[in-house]
């Protein structure tokens, strides 16, 4: 009886234990997503255990578990992340990108290579750095975020080109820009704008940012010489959008924003300022001859319509730089994309907008592009990739590469204030201003555009011949048509003397590349081998086709068949051909140990037969002493030295730079003549370039600190330059491959996760890079002198042991406080002063315009479901030259009689004793106070605050009930700071790559608010 009931009360106890195990155990269920929305193949595993589920294509799971698990979530290319089973049934998990896991794909455009197999310097800016920047032109968005990277805006105009240059300039004649690779394919860059006078127009707006997954930029031999002579000023790889399994996934974007003027400080007089210091000048001219005294001189001004002031009622201010612009110019951009696919299937669609004001007044940028990508697994071993991408842009240029009245920035500075825009009646004030255009009226009666209509093509095979072979063949076919429109009214402006002009040309270009490779990957048992054997066929046509009319007899028709008189029209065309082969051989021995070599022999069809094909390559090693046994319980997760070296060369020539040319433009008697305009030089060939790259790539505490080092030292030689040859030829030169340039330089670029927890993540990043640019030797003439590219420019010299273009000029010694004289240095550096401008020495002012380093601080922090990005951007070490101030600056009838100057002028030189950096003021003075000197030469360092993001991230509860996997909310402000070092520097210091400020548009500071939502 008493076993019966012991039995009895273990059955109960025992039941009792299941039912309490059961209950613990429950079914938990849930959804995986990123940025972009719901993610299908997520990993889910039970920590410690092997049991586990991934998400299904539409990013959901269900898991058998028990209270208390820790439900961890990976996925290839994200951030791990894990949750503990409580109370809820339910766990939403969104994941992030990492940015530092070691096997991080690295595309580098003729193939990839995990971050383990990098021996060179490659730097990947992702989407989601660059997503939320207001920018047009994708290359933009690099600013401040690569060490060595120096990009500048040539202009704030809308669609305008950078000036880009990585690891400073190597050349003297040749181009210094880098190589642009989209989706594996180079293509043509640069600009396509239809006047030398007008705002650039940079080929790469076509590229909608929205549709860009990432940007990595290939800085040493290693990393770029698989691109031959392209790749020599570096190589930019752009990658776009692809599809991702699962449902369809929409993604709809939405900004609208203000821009001005980052920067200015620089003023003009105002009408009344003007007619005081007019006063002044025409006393200190003219007073003792006349027999008047200053404060009787405006009788006389007025007497002799000195300055035009009889035009202006001496109350009214008519402030032209206002006018003229255009405050709080909008930005609207909408963009719409869908992403998706089955197994073997994914793709990806998109359609974007863009509108984008000037600074000043004038139609706005519009620019709608289209496009679409699949990837598609035709059977087992053939994968088929497309891709296809449309856009068409419309800009309205400025006048703004030259002295033109009709640029709206020559405008504020130039423009007489005693002069009414306007007539009584309200009309437009044309022929009350003397020889000067009314702005205005040009805005709304002339036409200028650029338009720019792109269509790109890349498809791809991948056949899987035998298990680690694979053959690929890739198709690039890239078309781009330019148009371009200048129409001058017959009323005011640069077309009255014809009676209305108009010009108009069509740019066609079509890019081709057919790329074939074969790739093979083996080991022997713990060797890797990755050998590619590649080759790659480009042609480039281009046609131009341009017409000219004047004499139009009746408003509103502009086109040239309207025109009466003086047609004109030419035609050009080009052609230009590469072949290469190329080899890479990519080894490494357990991971630890790494190895490559790249080999490509390049022809292009720049040169003469016997200088047409040049041999390109590179080696380079890695250690990653983090796979090493002795650092395993380390602080380092990831460590690594690496060295590459490996020589390059330069095509970036003009296409019949080799020939011997004849020009069939001559008269002769009233006949027909042809004259020999250009000596050949058969023997003409590549610039080369010898790369020396050193550094250590290193991660600690699980990457909560990362980073690198980089040493580089680059030669270039076999520079090209003219020779001169003796004037029985007929010829001023030749061009031959005889100069060098040296570049050396370090770069850091550093990581710190500070803080990292679930609902507060802060981390901070930064890169600086210098480069030290010196020519080492020059074409030498007859007596042995070295031979000065620059010979016969007042600003530049090119000479041996000074960097590429060294600013040097007269060195300004500052107004003699005695007689307000201008003076400058006799011997150019100090000690004795001349106020006779010849008499002073030309030397050189100890800077270039080339910066030798730049940078860039950022910062990154989320609190719950708001984050916070900011970006700072810096550079200095050159010298930048306000080139206009040669017009503003002077202190006689230019600015006080004809135009206009600026406020500084208020600050001249009145009485014996006045200390001040302004001269006297003399009607009709001489001219050499504004002559070239370093009086405008100034310290170009600067930093800008170049992006501040505040974001709030609605939570998934809330979305999760109308269907939204995500929606951010975001207000962005661009270039909203700037910080210059030379307080004598009032203009942008932001300068094209030539150094000089000019009456270009500036670059823009912008707000804008925006929206993202995926679906």
């Amino acid at each position: 009886m008493m076993k019966t009931r012991l039995n009895g009360m273990l059955t109960l106890l025992l039941a009792l234990v299941v039912q309490i195990a059961f209950a613990q155990q429950r079914t938990v269920t849930g959804t995986v997503s990123d940025d972009s929305g719901v993610l299908p193949n997520v990993s889910i595993l039970i920590k410690g255990t092997t049991n586990g589920t991934e998400t299904d294509f539409d990013g959901k799971y269900t898991v058998k578990t028990k209270t208390g698990d820790v439900l961890v979530f990976s996925f290839v290319g994200m951030k791990s992340v894990e949750r503990t089973v409580g109370s809820s049934n339910v766990i939403d998990v969104k994941l992030v990108e990492d940015s530092n896991i070691l096997d991080e794909v690295v595309i580098l455009g003729y193939g990839t290579k995990t971050k383990n197999e990098l021996t060179g310097s490659v730097v990947t800016v992702k989407a989601d750095q660059i997503r939320d920047v207001p920018v047009l032109s994708v290359d933009q968005a690099l600013q401040g975020r690569v060490a060595g990277l120096q990009i500048s805006s040539t202009s704030g105009t809308p669609g305008a080109i950078q000036d880009i240059r990585i690891r400073g300039a190597g050349s003297l004649s040749a181009s210094n820009s880098p190589l642009y690779v989209i989706d594996g394919v180079p293509v043509v860059s640069g600009d396509f704008s239809g006047s030398g006078s007008s705002s650039s127009l940079s080929a790469l707006v076509s590229i909608n940012s929205k549709d860009v997954e990432s940007m990595t930029v290939l800085k040493d031999a290693s990393a770029t010489a698989a691109y031959g002579a392209r790749g020599s000023n570096g190589v930019i790889v752009i990658t776009t959008k692809r599809g991702k399994q699962g449902k369809a996934r929409f993604s709809f974007s939405s900004t609208f924003g203000f821009q001005n003027e980052a920067r200015n400080e620089r003023s003009s007089l105002t009408a009344h300022e003007r007619a005081t210091l007019l006063d002044e000048a025409a006393f200190n001219a003219y007073g003792s001859s006349f027999n008047f005294t200053k404060d009787n001189a405006r009788a006389f001004v007025k007497q002799y319509n000195l300055g035009g002031i009889n035009s202006w009622d001496e109350t009214s201010e008519y402030n032209w730089g206002d006018l003229v612009g255009n405050k709080d110019a909008t930005i609207k951009d909408y963009n719409i994309s869908v992403s998706g696919g089955s197994e073997k299937t994914s793709y990806y669609a998109s359609l974007g907008y863009n509108e984008t004001e000037m600074l000043v007044i004038g139609e706005p940028f519009k620019r709608i592009s289209g496009s679409f990508s699949m990837n598609t697994e035709l059977r087992e071993s053939i994968k088929l990739s497309q891709s296809i991408n449309v856009s068409n842009s419309k800009q309205n240029p400025v006048l703004e590469l030259g002295t033109f009245f009709g640029n709206p920035f020559l405008t504020r500075y130039y423009m007489n204030p005693f002069f009414n825009p306007y007539n009584a009646d309200g009309t437009y004030n044309i022929t009350g201003i003397g020889s000067l255009h009314n702005t205005l009226y040009r805005n709304e009666n002339d036409v200028k555009y650029n338009k720019l209509t792109r269509m790109s093509s890349n498809t791809k095979l991948d056949f899987s011949l035998l298990e680690n072979l694979t053959f690929t063949s890739r198709m690039g076919l890239d078309f781009v048509l330019a148009e371009y429109k200048s129409f001058d009214n017959r009323y005011n402006g640069d077309g009255v003397s014809v009676n209305g002009r108009v010009s108009m040309s069509d740019n066609k270009n079509f890019n081709w590349v057919s790329q074939n490779s074969l790739n093979y990957k083996f080991s022997v048992e713990k060797h890797n081998f990755d050998v590619t054997a590649l080759f790659e066929y480009q042609k480039n046509h281009q046609n131009f086709l341009s017409g000219y009319g004047e004499n139009f007899s009746t408003d509103g028709l502009t086109n040239i068949a309207s025109a009466g008189a003086n047609f004109d029209a030419s035609s050009s065309y080009s052609d230009w051909i590469n072949v290469s082969y190329l080899g890479m051989v990519n080894y490494n021995y357990d991971s630890k140990y790494v190895a490559d070599i790249t080999y490509r022999r390049e022809g292009s069809s720049r040169f003469g037969a016997g200088q047409r094909f040049g041999d390109f390559g590179s080696v380079g090693v890695a250690w990653n002493v983090h796979q090493e046994s002795f650092i395993e319980d380390s602080a380092f997760n990831t460590l690594r030295a690496r060295a590459s070296w490996g020589i390059t060369g330069n095509s970036g020539i003009g296409i019949n730079s080799y020939q011997a040319l004849l020009a069939y433009n001559a008269d002769y008697a009233g006949q027909g003549a042809i004259y020999p305009s250009q000596l050949g030089n058969p023997l003409l060939s590549w610039e080369k370039g010898n790369t020396f790259d050193l550094g250590v790539d290193f991660g600690l505490w699980d990457n909560k600190l990362s980073g690198n080092f980089s040493y580089f030292n680059r030669t270039t030689f076999d520079l090209l330059q003219s020779v001169p040859l003796s004037p029985t030829t007929g010829f001023g030169g030749q061009t031959t491959n005889i100069g060098e340039v040296k570049n050396t330089g370090v770069e850091v670029e550093l990581n710190y996760d500070i803080i990292r927890t679930k609902d507060f993540n802060w981390s901070i990043s930064a890169n600086m890079g210098t480069v030290n640019n010196e020519i080492t030797k020059l074409a030498k003439n007859s007596i042995g002198d070295d031979i000065d590219p620059l010979a016969g420019s007042v600003y530049k010299s090119s000479v041996v042991g000074q960097p590429i273009s060294g600013w040097t000029m007269r060195t300004w010694a500052g107004v003699d406080p005695a007689t307000g004289e201008p003076n400058w240095y006799v011997d150019g550096i100090s000690g004795a002063v001349t106020s006779n401008y010849n008499s002073a020495a030309v030397v050189y002012q100890g800077a270039s315009a080339l910066p030798t380093y730049n940078g860039g601080l950022s910062t990154h922090v989320e609190v719950f479901d708001f984050f916070f990005d900011a970006t700072v951007y810096f550079t200095g070490g050159h010298k930048v030259y306000e080139q206009y101030a040669q017009h503003y600056f002077r202190t006689n009838s230019f600015t006080l009689g004809s135009y206009n100057g600026v406020n500084e002028l208020l600050d001249r030189w009145q009485n014996p004793g006045d200390v001040t950096n302004v001269p006297k003021l003399v009607y009709n003075g001489s001219d050499n106070f504004h002559a070239t000197s370093s009086r405008h030469l100034y310290d170009g360092d600067y930093m800008r605050l170049r992006d501040v993001t505040f974001g709030y991230k609605l939570p998934n509860s809330l979305l999760s009930k109308i269907g939204v996997d995500s929606a951010t909310f975001t207000v962005k402000g661009t270039n909203l700071f700037t910080w210059v070092k030379d307080s004598g520097l009032k203009l942008d210091p932001e300068v094209q790559a030539t150094g000089y400020t000019t009456l270009t548009t500036p670059p823009v500071k912008s707000v804008v608010f925006g929206i993202n939502i995926n679906f």
